[in-house]
């Protein structure tokens, strides 16, 4: 019988305390937040979000939770995509008078098939600095774990609402090589099978849902396989759909 070699013995090797450099005046950092689970926030994220002198919130009611959870109390305005074209301005003139900004969605990462893409844009526009701050994404989350190939992946975020934008956005989509991945919601998820189902019937198929979270499921298999499985359920959370094509 092999056992492990006991670590406990091995001298333990330390390194020297290290300040993390202090945030920089008038820039816009982009703070990745839980997608589920509260715990998965870095400590650089954390101190972000501690220091800057403002939050920008997609929903300033879940940040607040988020604050919360971790002990931070912060100025935080709501920054949604009803409203960035106002909050643009106003993040525009603080970064003018050398404010920090962190700018975060409800879950993920900004701009990622959430809000903030058209403030990124207009700051690095107008000459300011942005600056990501990395952690948790739905795509990053669910691609390693599906089991499909990850050398060559192609993102599509959500499909359009309307049968004729998503008829001619899975035509598009036929040339493409590598894993597909696409955000759905519950309420379109057996109307994006069905379709996959008719323009690729021999596709593996990987949906994650409620990732992070108490009821995280991974389902396998193909189109048709998948359609069946909610015929007799109704879809919960949103969803990662990840397709390879033979």
């Amino acid at each position: 019988m092999q056992f492990e070699s006991d670590c406990a013995l091995k001298p333990t090797m330390f390194y020297p305390r290290m300040l993390p450099p202090p945030l920089l005046s008038g820039t816009l950092y982009l703070v990745a937040t839980p997608i589920g689970n509260l715990e998965d926030i870095t400590l650089r994220a954390i101190r972000t979000l501690r220091e800057c002198n403002l939050i920008a919130a997609e929903d300033t009611r879940r940040t607040k939770q988020l604050l919360k959870a971790h002990n931070i109390s912060n100025k935080i305005v709501s920054c949604h995509q009803f409203n960035e074209a106002k909050r643009s301005q106003k993040i525009l003139d603080l970064l003018e008078n050398k404010q920090t900004i962190a700018l975060v969605s409800d879950a993920g990462t900004p701009g990622i098939s959430d809000p903030g893409e058209r403030i990124i844009s207009i700051v690095i526009k107008a000459g300011y600095r942005v600056e990501s701050v990395p952690g948790a994404c739905a795509l990053t989350t669910a691609l390693p774990a599906s089991g499909l190939p990850t050398k060559e992946i192609h993102f599509v975020g959500f499909p359009p609402h309307k049968s004729g934008g998503r008829k001619k956005l899975m035509d598009s989509l036929t040339s493409v090589p590598g894993t597909i991945c696409f955000y759905e919601s519950p309420h379109r998820i057996c109307k994006l099978l069905g379709e996959l189902q008719s323009q690729w019937p021999e596709s593996e198929v990987v949906l994650a849902r409620e990732l992070t979270k108490k009821f995280e499921q991974f389902l396998r298999g193909s189109p048709r396989e998948l359609s069946e499985y909610y015929e007799e359920r109704k879809p919960r959370g949103e969803f990662v759909v990840l397709v390879h094509r033979p």
